[in-house]
């Protein structure tokens, strides 16, 4: 019985830890403030000894509801109040800038110069002089706007106007022909197969992956003939 119960809290657990991230909203851990970070690292440390805890499970999962609402709810009022953003979240920090390091900034920033060597070079900036500006994010991340004459060179800058790229829409995985997709693309399977045909392709299954954009520009990857 000790054993049933045991699973029920930790199924709970999960469910609950899975409702509360939803509310929470999803980011990747470069995206995460500081606030966020800790609170998901408390919520799963929560989520985990409600999974053990066979007396009372309510407890841990009020706590777990609380962090998450209070979350949400700081939010909502950074999102209403833009002017609570630099309290709650922090601010971007100068860290360099017209060549100028600034030191004291990086202090405040709680960063080294040998770490802020490091995330220059992630970046693929191994010569300060190649920086205009250096901004270190609330989140964590650097922001780097190079010199002019240092940044690549754009279609604009050389009078060129590609045509724009489309996303493109998977009509073929794996041998299966999404039809949904093929409809909200406007086509039928008349059109796919005569696409099929022109390729020298007799069966969807010999296909893995097939493609198209707006401008109906089709793209196919044929199984291999040992069929991995």
């Amino acid at each position: 019985m000790s054993f049933l119960k045991l699973c029920l809290v930790a199924l709970g657990s999960f469910g609950a830890l899975f409702l509360v991230a939803k509310c929470i909203g999803h980011k990747q851990i470069a995206q995460l403030d500081f606030f966020d970070y800790i609170t998901g690292i408390t919520v799963g440390s929560i989520a985990a000894e409600m999974a053990t805890e066979l007396e009372n499970p309510w407890k841990p999962f009020t706590a777990m509801v609380l962090y998450g609402g209070i979350t949400v709810l700081l939010s909502v009022i950074s999102s209403k109040f833009p002017r609570t953003r630099k309290y709650l979240n922090g601010t971007p920090t100068i860290l360099m800038d017209r060549g100028k390091l600034y030191y004291e900034n990086l202090k405040k920033a709680k960063l080294d110069l040998s770490e802020f060597m490091v995330m220059c070079r992630q970046q693929g900036y191994f010569d300060l002089t190649s920086i205009q500006t250096a901004v270190f994010e609330y989140n964590g991340k650097l922001t780097i706007l190079p010199v002019s004459n240092q940044r690549p060179a754009t279609p604009n800058d050389m009078d060129l106007c590609p045509e724009q790229e489309l996303l493109f829409t998977e009509l073929i995985m794996d041998g299966r022909i999404l039809e949904d997709n093929l409809k909200r693309m406007g086509l039928d399977r008349i059109w796919l197969d005569k696409q099929l045909k022109q390729r020298h392709i007799h069966s969807p299954q010999e296909v893995v992956l097939a493609v198209c954009d707006r401008n109906l520009k089709f793209i196919l990857y044929k199984r291999n003939p040992s069929g991995d």
